[in-house]
């Protein structure tokens, strides 16, 4: 997994390539504490390049958006495909979580 950080005004987006598992999904819970520790609380993640996403992955992101949510921030996904939406739908996350198809329609979502 490879994670890129660009910023968008006061949001972060994090682009995500490769697998999403066990392994590596604690990297993304520590890059959203250095985001908070740096006092940005709006983050979107980008998973047009995540190929799988396990429940260790899900739990990432659900404890991020947890976490932001502390601070009156938000986590919104972006591009999520194939058998990664799949995941989300089977968990019932695509309720939960808000996913755009579209980057600038998610970064609009933080200004309303």
């Amino acid at each position: 997994m490879d994670i890129t950080k660009r910023n968008k005004g006061d949001i972060v987006i994090l682009d995500i390539t490769g697998e999403i598992d066990l392994y590596n999904a604690p990297e993304i819970k520590d890059i959203i504490s250095k985001l908070i520790e740096e006092k940005k609380y709006n983050v979107i993640i980008n998973l047009e390049k995540v190929s799988y996403i396990d429940s260790s992955g899900i739990g990432a992101l659900i404890s991020s958006l947890s976490n932001l949510k502390k601070y009156q921030g938000g986590l919104k996904i972006i591009n999520v495909y194939a058998s990664v939406r799949k995941v989300f739908e089977l968990t019932k996350l695509t309720s939960f979580f808000e996913i755009f198809d579209a980057e600038d329609v998610a970064v609009d979502s933080f200004n309303k």
